[in-house]
């Protein structure tokens, strides 16, 4: 029997009148790779952060190696060999590798030689091939994770905890990082990562703990199990399959959206938008794939009217609209899913309804005798709570009493009735759990049935395959070509995401 690195026992935490986390007993085993699942507001992440010291316990006990514990802060878990890899990097670019690695974990004399000595053994050791030198803002995405990884291998770190661990690299990375995961652990470390994909757990894991509503539902052997079977103990119910679509051919449809060379350079003067050129059609869902940071965000800006171009021009419905406001876009029936939620998508301080009726707030759908109809937009609201299964009260909810997740599906809803012809949606199902992204997923599908524009910007490949009848890969700004539905492997979209054309395999 392998001994237990950690184990947690009848773990509860509120959080106001929420319970995040109730009765929670589990233990991770040395040696052993635990993937935990589960609904957003399950509590998975909470329990992570409770043994990382970002959250206090209301009650119950941790142990390491046996011995009870108290952990309050990151500092003593990482006393106790517990590390936290974050889905957002905590990383100084500037700065070179070493010295992100060092940061905040020296105190007094630095030798740097011994430090980049170091560093480069335990890059080596792993596999990584990580320059202790290199610049950390001229490191691709995948390489800055493994940044962040050999900074909680500095520090000995023998009990990983990952969140999202592949929300940002390409298949082949993904890949690479599933390796490092089972080598890690075969040195008697221990791994616990999040996530919502089933194909890592399925990979990478060796149980499956799944939770919901702040409970356990499943403790399980990867062997022991399938893909069905977790999203059942994970939603308490059947998970329906949506049938993938056969190919369309879009030169039978009418074009909404023609996009002509664009270009824009940052406030560095990097050319974030490379000569962008292509077409949306009604009635089509235009899928575009890379990994983050390669001009995606900035493209989806200068369609929703948010950045002005440098050059190029963008036509829809026949009429330039490259210099037109936000407030023409919305007017224009062009519906628009931010990224980042939290600074774009919502204003966290106010309620439900005042969120649902903001960006249209100047119109008249909401004014009765001058003034604004409250009923009729909370009654819009609940309405909307209801059809995408938000898990709040009401529409006098305040947006930042949501999981992230939940808050998500209020800015998906609200875009989806504004967007009258076209959607862009970017990352839409970002933090969302299998039940959710099914959900998603078939409004999405509806909306298309409707004749509407869509845009689907995702670094999800499965959704990229599963909703795209067109296909556009960027790479630093780039167009690395449109290819249809059932023409690209996994293997080639990888590649491409990674700035290797066609002609270089």
């Amino acid at each position: 029997m392998q001994e237990n690195a950690v184990e947690l026992r009848h773990v509860t935490k509120c959080f106001s009148k929420v319970i995040a986390n109730d009765d929670i007993s589990l233990s991770i085993k040395k040696g052993e790779v635990v993937a935990l699942l589960g609904e957003n507001g399950a509590g998975k992440s909470t329990i992570m952060k409770i043994l990382y010291g970002l959250y206090s316990l209301d009650s119950g006990e941790i142990l390491i190696d046996g011995k009870e514990v108290r952990i309050r802060t990151p500092k003593d878990a990482i006393a106790h060999g517990i590390a936290m890899i974050q889905q957002h990097f905590s990383l100084v670019f500037p700065h070179t590798v070493t010295e992100n690695i060092v940061l905040g974990n020296v105190h007094g004399w630095l030798n740097l030689d011994e430090a980049r000595k170091k560093v480069k053994a335990l890059s080596d050791r792993y596999g990584f091939q990580v320059p202790p030198d290199a610049r950390v803002g001229d490191l691709a995405v995948g390489v800055q994770q493994k940044v962040e990884i050999l900074k909680a291998l500095y520090l000995d770190a023998r009990i990983l905890i990952m969140d999202e661990p592949t929300a940002v690299l390409t298949p082949q990375e993904a890949d690479s990082l599933v390796e490092f995961i089972r080598n890690f652990a075969s040195r008697g470390n221990s791994v616990v990562f999040i996530t919502h994909k089933m194909k890592e757990v399925m990979e990478a894991a060796d149980r499956i703990v799944v939770m919901r509503n702040g409970r356990i539902t499943g403790n399980v052997r990867k062997s022991e199990t399938n893909e069905k079977e977790l999203a059942r103990l994970m939603m308490g119910e059947e998970l329906e399959v949506v049938q993938s679509e056969g190919k369309l051919d879009v030169s039978l449809l009418p074009v909404a959206l023609s996009v002509e060379h664009l270009r824009k350079k940052n406030k560095e003067g990097i050319q974030v938008l490379d000569d962008i050129s292509f077409e949306v059609h009604k009635g089509e869902i235009f899928g575009i794939a890379g990994v983050s940071g390669n001009g995606q965000d900035e493209l989806c800006e200068a369609l929703s009217g948010n950045m002005n171009l440098d050059e190029g021009k963008i036509i829809f419905l026949g009429k330039d609209i490259t210099d037109r406001t936000v407030r023409e876009h919305i007017d224009d029936g062009i519906g628009y899913v931010p990224v980042d939620r939290y600074k774009d998508g919502m204003v966290m301080e106010m309620m439900l309804s005042e969120n649902m009726m903001i960006k249209s707030s100047y119109g008249k759908r909401w004014i009765r005798n001058l003034f604004i109809d409250s009923k009729k937009i909370n009654q819009y609201t609940d309405s909307v709570i209801s059809e995408y299964q938000v898990k709040a009260t009401g529409a006098s909810d305040i947006a930042h009493n949501l999981s992230g997740g939940n808050q998500q599906k209020v800015v998906l809803a609200r875009e989806i009735d504004a967007g009258k012809h076209m959607i862009i949606f970017n990352q839409p199902t970002r933090g969302l759990d299998v039940g959710a992204v099914e959900r998603i997923h078939r409004a999405i599908k509806g909306e298309k049935k409707k004749g509407k524009a869509l845009i689907v910007v995702s670094t999800e490949l499965s959704e990229i395959f599963e909703l795209s009848d067109r296909i556009l890969i960027m790479y630093r700004g780039r167009s690395m070509g449109i290819f249809e539905r059932g023409e690209l492997t996994t293997e080639r979209i990888g590649l491409l995401m990674a700035g290797v054309s066609d002609g270089q395999v």
